[in-house]
């Protein structure tokens, strides 16, 4: 039936943009790289939603989600720091410390495949919203970054290690309409919608900083 490769070919559309970005990252184009980004973020959201709608679930499926998300959102944001760093001029290995985004995003992805533990939650960064960060860091605000490379470089380990880390951090689905029910996932909309209102397309790094501030409180404060 025709219903069952919808969702597969919708996540070829990810795996595309993912593409697209990454050819765009290396040619400096951070606005068309963070765009391309953000529109392979919608599409793995999507091939999601159709598969649970129609209920096409099926084994090629989930590999090919997987795949589709290291380009998109693992070498793509990897090729964004990888360009920025070229541009400094410093040291010619240096850049290659963008590439570990892509490696840990990879296995992120592989314990993720063969954890059980995170069907209604995750525990470590999805690699959308790490995606999401570097894209927007690197397209607001390079020029801070080229004269922080210190900073850079510290957020490449902090993230790396919150990829693969056992931190638990929420998920967006709602298990209903009550804000009892799902009070973090409002508080977090509130939060975002507040930092949208104020930076605009600036606030997408701050937005998923707000996330990872979030999900580290929700977690301790359960302890």
């Amino acid at each position: 039936m025709i219903k069952k490769h919808i969702p597969n070919f919708i996540t070829t559309l990810n795996l595309f943009s993912g593409c697209v970005a990454v050819y765009l990252a290396f040619k400096g184009n951070y606005q068309g790289a963070f765009v391309a980004i953000l529109l392979s973020a919608v599409f793995d959201f999507f091939d999601g939603f159709v598969a649970r709608l129609l209920k096409a679930y099926s084994p090629m499926g989930k590999e090919l989600d997987s795949l589709a998300d290291v380009v998109s959102f693992g070498v793509a944001p990897g090729a964004m720091v990888f360009s920025l760093l070229s541009t400094a001029g410093m040291n010619e290995w240096l850049p290659f410390f963008g590439f570990l985004i892509p490696v840990f995003s990879g296995l992120r992805l592989a314990k993720f495949n063969i954890d059980d533990r995170q069907t209604s939650s995750f525990i470590g960064l999805p690699v959308p919203a790490n995606a999401i960060f570097w894209a927007g860091l690197i397209f607001s605000f390079s020029l801070f970054m080229l004269g922080n490379l210190w900073l850079l470089l510290l957020l490449i380990a902090i993230f790396c290690f919150l990829l693969v880390s056992e931190i638990p951090m929420f998920s967006l689905k709602f298990k209903n309409i009550k804000w009892k029910d799902n009070q973090i996932q409002y508080i977090f909309l509130i939060g975002s919608a507040i930092l949208l209102a104020f930076f605009l397309h600036d606030s997408f790094a701050l937005i998923i900083g707000w996330y990872i501030l979030l999900s580290i409180s929700g977690a301790f404060i359960k302890k």
